[in-house]
């Protein structure tokens, strides 16, 4: 196994932030992300975490993406919400917009942000957990570059095309799932190239379109497949539509054909959509759903997606950091002992 370093929590949020600070991001932009890094780690989405940090970091040094973005947020009608990024990354984005759709649902019962101008490479799944808590349902989705092919296509054209959904459950952890319409995420095939483990029969093709369990064939010229086969590849197509067509911007073949290739995110953009179950159903909608989930979970091994990271929440110990992964983002730190003390 490759050697790893323990860091703490909050080792780990100053290493994002400062690696941000020193090559061009301003304090905001720095800790919105850094706090999305922070918190990959600490919940146990590896893939989502640190291991993003090179990429981040290429998109400043190239200048692609701006390290001091000041999106701006629009409400053109009372249930919508555009927020046009600036071109930085998302988490500042979503930090300024999030709220006002907060706002929007709890008035008018639905509510849709959409982010457009900005650089997502991150889980979805903490901003529709941000709505829950808020009591709100939640669904959000991004498009990438094309890395999945269609069903029945053996080139990319899809990129994994994430979706989270959230359903809040008052005085409890709300239920959340977060997923590539992808068989795997690329960043989960990317980690288990460098873990050097197999992936899945079913996860992707190598270049010469032949099924393999290989990430490195997959990740190095090859392609993922969708889950599911043609229902994946629709799904897939439906998020095309939704982040790209339905807010005006890029689908992923768009965005990688203006993309500068510095191996970092895309321009692009992301739709979430909230909604009011105390204006939808009205009073008692929590004990319903609530009956709901005991049923579900009573008929033998099911658990509610989203468990795990809630439990990897509790634990506030070290995290065990690839060191390649450390020696790689301090690098493009000034002083990263003040940080790996």
């Amino acid at each position: 196994m490759p050697e790893t370093i323990a860091l703490s929590l909050d080792s780990i949020y100053q290493l994002a932030y400062q690696a941000m600070r020193d090559n061009g991001a301003d304090h905001d932009n720095a800790d919105a992300l850094a706090n999305t890094i922070f918190t990959a780690e600490r919940d146990g989405s590896v893939s989502h975490g640190l291991f993003r940090m090179p990429a981040y970091i290429k998109s400043l040094k190239s200048g692609k993406v701006k390290g001091n973005a000041s999106p701006t947020v629009s409400t053109p009608t009372a249930s919508i919400v555009k927020c046009h990024g600036d071109n930085g990354f998302a988490p500042i984005v979503q930090r300024m917009a999030i709220p006002h759709l907060i706002k929007a649902a709890k008035d008018q019962g639905v509510a849709v942000l959409a982010m457009t101008h900005t650089h997502h490479m991150a889980a979805l799944w903490p901003e529709v957990e941000a709505l829950a808590d808020e009591n709100l349902a939640g669904l959000a989705c991004v498009s990438y570059m094309p890395m999945v092919a269609p069903s029945g296509a053996g080139k990319a054209f899809f990129g994994t095309n994430p979706i989270a959904f959230a359903w809040p459950r008052p005085g409890k952890h709300p239920m959340v799932f977060d997923m590539a319409t992808a068989s795997m995420a690329m960043g989960e095939v990317q980690v288990a190239k460098r873990e050097g483990h197999s992936v899945p029969e079913g996860t992707g093709l190598d270049a010469d379109g032949n099924p393999t369990t290989d990430p490195a064939a997959i990740a190095d010229g090859g392609v993922l497949l969708p889950f599911g086969g043609h229902k994946g590849s629709a799904i897939a197509m439906m998020v095309e539509l939704l982040a790209g067509g339905l807010i005006g911007e890029a689908f992923s073949y768009e965005a990688r054909e203006r993309d500068n290739g510095d191996g970092g995110p895309p321009q692009g953009g992301q739709f979430i959509l909230a909604l009011n179950p105390e204006k939808l159903a009205g009073a008692g909608w929590a004990d319903h759903s609530d009956g709901f989930f005991e049923r579900l979970t009573g008929m033998g091994d099911v658990r509610l997606p989203g468990g795990r990271r809630f439990i990897n929440r509790q634990d506030t110990g070290p995290r065990h950091i690839n060191k390649a992964l450390i020696d790689t983002i301090s690098a493009d730190i000034t002083d990263p002992s003040a940080i790996l003390k």
